[in-house]
């Protein structure tokens, strides 16, 4: 039990701690869209998508806006809660 505790804290502290680095690492920066990034990528399909614009709320939308201001309180909750949940089954497979 105090190990399934354990492998679940350590993934919730994990996804918690690499969400912002894995965010930058695919182009959403504090400094905008990364040119020839995945998230370059993402929001060129986007805006073609939408008749040239971004529209306001849509993923890259969102991806953009915690990669250059941080997870807000509710998504770090949900990146954690993720994480959490994924040491928890790592931990009952193994």
């Amino acid at each position: 039990m105090a190990l399934t505790f354990l492998a679940a804290a350590a993934g919730a502290a994990t996804a918690f701690v690499a969400a912002p680095v894995v965010l930058a690492g695919a182009g959403f920066t504090s400094a905008g869209i990364a040119a020839g990034s995945y998230a370059a990528s993402m929001m060129s399909s986007a805006a073609i998508a939408n008749g040239g614009a971004v529209a306001a709320g849509s993923v890259v939308a969102v991806l953009q806006s915690a990669g250059a201001a941080g997870l807000s309180g509710a998504a770090g909750a949900a990146v954690a809660g993720a994480g959490a949940v994924a040491g928890y089954v790592a931990s009952a497979i193994a």
